[in-house]
């Protein structure tokens, strides 16, 4: 591992054990749920519309436009200038939907994740605000002022985009917590019909797999027990009159049917088994196999 690797690595570690970001960490998290709280914005925010994370994906059009912006002030000279004003304001404009939906992913994290999540945050919104500058500058006239501000907030940015890039591809966040589970093609026997009771929710194992299998009006479904979200237990959720399971740790909902998200803030459907009783026993397989 390099010194700068090594440099960056103890800079992200000692982000994540500064608890003294909790308590302002808490009171903006606790005002994004409450904004969040309608379910039709979790999930246009969180992507469950989409099938994945809405985030990553708006982070390219800010990134992209004030990159492209800074390119132009350093090669395109004055005849690119506005052309490069109309960069920024682009990225200033995407800046907003990417930082709504980022907020929302973030407030589901805990601890060290959500203390780098804020720093993440704070970094773009300090960004973003260099930004505003610079296109007010290139408006008025100070086009220098407003190259030196672009360039001072794009580095920003692609300082915090580091912090996001750990918590994606080194915690997880927002990873498919079934992705790396296998389907299984044969039937396997996991219960006792007798033993899986109207209501209940029972964590069963098929090969190396947990499955939640429940009963509801007499119907045996089962869908995978890990939440694609964040890994939660589903046996430990609620089961809704509606045919929904809610996962414990941050309210996701998802269809017992096929498992589609509900709610997010899940972005991924559960994966689903199919469901058989042969002399009283309940069989399990991947659903896709029939």
């Amino acid at each position: 591992m390099s010194d700068q690797t090594n440099m960056l690595s103890s800079v992200v570690q000692r982000i994540g054990r500064a608890t003294a970001l909790d308590a302002t960490a808490k009171k903006i998290s606790d005002s994004v749920d409450t904004v969040t709280r309608p379910t039709w914005l979790k999930n246009a925010l969180s992507g469950s519309w989409l099938g994945h994370q809405l985030h990553p994906v708006l982070t390219d059009l800010p990134i992209g436009a004030w990159g492209a912006a800074v390119a132009l002030d350093l090669t395109g000279g004055e005849e690119s200038a506005a052309a490069a004003r109309r960069l920024v304001g682009l990225g200033i404009l995407a800046s907003a939907p990417t930082a709504m939906s980022g907020a929302s992913d973030w407030s589901s994290t805990r601890g060290a994740d959500k203390r780098v999540g804020l720093i993440h945050a704070l970094s773009n919104a300090v960004a973003t605000t260099l930004q505003a500058g610079s296109w007010l500058a290139r408006r008025s006239g100070h086009r220098r002022t407003g190259v030196a501000l672009s360039a001072i907030g794009l580095s920003i940015t692609l300082a915090s985009a580091h912090l996001g890039g750990h918590l994606s591809f080194v915690r997880g966040i927002g990873v498919n917590r079934t992705a790396f589970q296998r389907p299984t093609r044969k039937w396997a026997d996991v219960a006792a019909d007798s033993e899986i009771l109207d209501g209940t929710l029972v964590r069963v194992m098929v090969n190396d797999v947990p499955v939640l299998l429940t009963r509801q009006a007499g119907r045996l479904r089962a869908i995978s027990a890990v939440c694609t979200h964040a890994g939660g237990p589903l046996e430990e959720g609620t089961l809704d009159p509606d045919g929904c399971i809610t996962c414990p740790w941050h309210g996701s909902r998802f269809h017992l049917e096929d498992g589609a998200v509900a709610r997010g803030p899940a972005s991924v459907p559960q994966p689903v088994w199919e469901v058989d009783v042969v002399d009283e026993r309940i069989l399990l397989r991947s659903a896709g196999n029939a």
